[in-house]
């Protein structure tokens, strides 16, 4: 089992910024991937970013250039930069873990997951 705990989220203004963090534990050696995914209020859950444990990142082009994902293996936590954000950044905002060396943005494809934190984008 893995634990991930989120932290970070709160209530900014267009064109801010917020840096969650997400630290994990237990059987934390499993973990190859970490992950961040948002819901927003009616719509579905959808992948923010992720980064392996060589450091590769993924984005999609809604947030690329916008968020940077980062991690310290050390640690066993996972942090998303979030700059120049926009209302529609506004969501909840999930940490996730996955095994195996083949990346995915599918959500099936992660294991274990965070309670999530809310992020709040409004003037």
């Amino acid at each position: 089992q893995v634990q991930l705990v989120e932290s970070g989220g709160g209530l900014v203004q267009p064109g801010g910024s917020l840096r969650l963090s997400c630290a994990a534990s237990g059987r934390t050696f499993s973990i190859y991937y970490l992950g961040w995914f948002r819901q927003a209020p009616g719509k579905k859950r959808e992948f923010v970013a992720a980064i392996s444990w060589r450091n590769s990142a993924y984005y999609p082009n809604s947030v690329k250039g916008r968020f940077t994902i980062s991690r310290d293996n050390a640690e066993n936590t996972v942090y998303l930069q979030m700059d120049s954000l926009k209302p529609e950044d506004t969501a909840v905002y999930y940490c996730a873990s996955k095994g195996g060396s083949t990346y995915s943005s599918r959500e099936s494809e992660y294991d274990y997951w965070g309670q999530g934190t809310q992020v709040t984008v409004s003037s």
